[in-house]
């Protein structure tokens, strides 16, 4: 599970910010999922929202912890042919491109818990860390320090980190991670943290490009248990699809909705299908992996072609401890303030599953927590959320648009 994320110096984010995913006062032992955690330390928030107007940096919070993820999985075998390594940091000051851009997790992985990071520039990793808590305790073990700076890089203290590590310092290039290398090589106690990122990360967009995620959602078709799974989820959405046909077309599964008609059910093509069918069958596939495997999943505008409805029944899924057994935890953005209100019989969220974003007259963002407003219990969060009580909604005057138009159109007719 991630408890911490935290960077700086990308795409909006000039400065340092973290996403908490740990767990608040308002959780610990209310019989919530977060209190599933028997050390409150090692407590998690299932689900976290982030707000913020358009172009404030919500985007730019999970397109970062991705891009970490990309760079434990590729910095030994893609960097190499690139002539920089491919960070995206802050561009609106000149001063930024020279400096590092961080990038920082605090998880859980198999009752142990770990603090994993690294700084890196356009030519090489400047810094890189691993401390480790072995079965959660508050001692920490310094399993390996890098600094570029340093004559010798790299650092080993204690007698935490076991097996062959001085051996592959030297097949560390000074543009690769080491934690990419040691699980090139197997190391016993380094392979899990990097698995971690490569098992326990899942992205999902808001560019409309949901062709991979429905043939992701279709694969799970081979499976008989998750297939009736799958239908019961489109049949709950009410989107009146009673069934699925499934076709194997040169080893690749391919589906067919079929919908209730006037005498039977009729199945169609999937390109005919709505925008929200669409959406709603390619969210499923990741929904259901992400809940199986107790992953992180990342979505960017969750609300995009779905009911809010949907929206509401996707965050009690994760919420609720008998249906995400295995820990999963969701992380995305969102524009519907209904969220944050009492129109859903089931309140979608609290006050600390919520972070807003802003953006400063210069351009960079900034991350904060929606409890650092000190909304009060019962306090309505969406009105006050839309009448700007909390940041994170865009300045826009009542009526200026139309006023731009029209003084548009008084001078095409001058």
């Amino acid at each position: 599970m991630l408890l911490r994320f935290r960077g700086a110096n990308h795409r909006s984010f000039r400065d340092e910010f973290e996403l908490w995913t740990a767990a608040s006062r308002f959780n610990l032992g209310s019989g919530r999922p977060a209190a599933l955690a028997e050390d409150p330390a090692a407590a998690y928030l299932p689900a976290v929202v982030i707000y913020g107007a358009n172009a404030s940096g919500k985007s730019s919070v999970l397109h970062a912890m991705r891009w970490m993820r990309r760079a434990v999985l590729e910095s030994l075998d893609q960097w190499i042919a690139r002539d920089r390594i491919p960070r995206e940091p802050f561009l609106l000051d000149p001063e930024a491109v020279d400096e590092t851009s961080l990038f920082e997790v605090n998880i859980v992985v198999g009752g142990d818990r770990y603090v994993y990071g690294f700084e890196v520039s356009d030519e090489r990793v400047e810094s890189e860390w691993l401390h480790a808590h072995p079965g959660g305790q508050a001692r920490r073990q310094v399993w390996f320090e890098r600094d570029a700076d340093r004559r010798e890089p790299f650092r080993f203290p204690g007698e935490g980190l076991k097996g062959e590590k001085e051996a592959l310092v030297p097949r560390t290039r000074p543009d690769a991670l080491f934690l990419t290398v040691a699980a090139a090589f197997n190391h016993e106690q380094l392979s899990p943290v990097y698995n971690w990122f490569k098992q326990n990360l899942w992205f999902i967009g808001a560019d409309g490009k949901e062709g991979s995620r429905s043939g992701f959602t279709a694969e799970k078709f081979r499976d008989p248990a998750t297939r009736d799974w799958i239908i019961d989820l489109l049949k709950v959405a009410d989107l009146g699809i009673d069934g699925v046909e499934v076709e194997l077309v040169d080893s690749r599964v391919q589906i067919r909705l079929q919908h209730r008609g006037k005498a039977e059910s009729v199945p169609l093509s999937y390109h005919l299908e709505s925008q929200g069918t669409r959406a709603w069958f390619s969210f499923i596939g990741p929904m259901i992996e992400a809940l199986d495997t107790g992953a992180v999943l990342l979505v960017d505008e969750l609300e995009t072609s779905l009911h809010p409805s949907l929206v509401a029944e996707i965050l009690r899924v994760f919420q609720d401890p008998k249906t995400n057994k295995n820990h999963a935890q969701l992380v995305c953005t969102s524009q519907d303030a209904a969220l944050l209100g009492t129109l859903h019989p089931f309140p979608p969220l609290e006050r600390d599953q919520v972070r807003i974003v802003i953006k400063g007259k210069t351009g960079e963002s900034e991350l904060y927590p929606l409890t650092d407003a000190r909304p009060r219990k019962g306090e309505a969060l969406d009105r006050h959320y839309l009448a700007g009580g909390y940041g994170g909604v865009p300045r826009v005057i009542a009526g200026k648009t139309a006023e731009v138009l029209r003084s548009r159109d008084a001078e095409a007719c001058a």
